[in-house]
């Protein structure tokens, strides 16, 4: 029960420093704002909202796993090799507490981090929603969908990060990483293959089933893929970091 109490007493902390790290910086804002004002831009000009004259707020997420994958992959990139830079990485290496609890730590910051991102595009369906009549349904899958996507691009990123001490590659090798992960499960594949291949090639990406979820459709193997993804790297995460030692 101690060790318990100890481990969510670390964990805690390390977020808080890695969050406190990055709102003290001006460039934070920059950043968030940057994400706001992309998706602002996308929605309402690339996607000539108003010239559609529809209020539907699907175009929005139909550009979001572009925009998580460089929100994500900016996110991660320096939550390890800055570590290894500085010399927080040796610090974490030679305390006498699980690496895991460091790597959850990081992951509950970016995750956070990802929540305010999206909390900010909040206004964006709120607007559609006063200039017409606005199903919710569909914003709050594509929410949901958004939120689960990010998460899987942000434990993809950390364990990049953790094999990286160069901060531009780590950005590089996340995005590359997120992006075949997710154009797998995309017709732009798997039209590619006959049924079979292309029903497994569905199973492994993350597009088919961010889409699928975006649609409305609740299935609950979805959510077990994202969560199975989550924890598979966030392993691979502590293990790359635990081979240090």
């Amino acid at each position: 029960m101690q060790r318990n109490r100890d481990s969510l007493s670390i964990i805690s902390s390390v977020a808080k420093k890695e969050l406190s790290l990055f709102f003290s910086s001006p460039i934070a804002y920059i950043f968030l704002a940057s994400f706001a004002t992309a998706t602002l831009f996308i929605f309402f000009w690339v996607e000539s909202f108003f010239a559609r004259n529809i209020s539907d707020v699907r175009p929005l997420f139909e550009w979001m796993p572009l925009l998580l994958l460089l929100l994500s992959s900016a996110l991660t990139m320096k939550m390890w090799s800055e570590e290894r830079k500085n010399g927080g990485l040796e610090f974490v290496l030679t305390r006498a507490v699980p690496i895991w609890n460091f790597v959850l730590g990081k992951f509950l910051a970016c995750l956070f981090l990802l929540f305010v991102a999206l909390a900010i595009t909040l206004p964006l369906p709120l607007t559609v929603a006063l200039l017409g009549e606005l199903d919710w349904g569909p914003v709050w899958s594509g929410y949901v969908a958004t939120l689960f996507l990010g998460a899987s691009y942000l434990s993809i990123g950390l364990y990049v990060s953790a094999k990286s001490d160069n901060q531009i590659v780590s950005l590089i090798s996340a995005c590359a990483l997120c992006g075949l992960f997710y154009l797998v499960g995309t017709p732009l594949i798997t039209d590619l293959f006959g049924n079979q291949v292309g029903d497994s090639l569905r199973l492994v990406g993350t597009g088919s089933r961010f889409e699928s979820i975006t649609r409305g459709v609740i299935d609950i193997r979805d959510f077990y893929y994202y969560f199975s993804l989550i924890v598979s790297f966030l392993a691979l995460n502590v293990y790359a970091v635990e081979k240090e030692r």
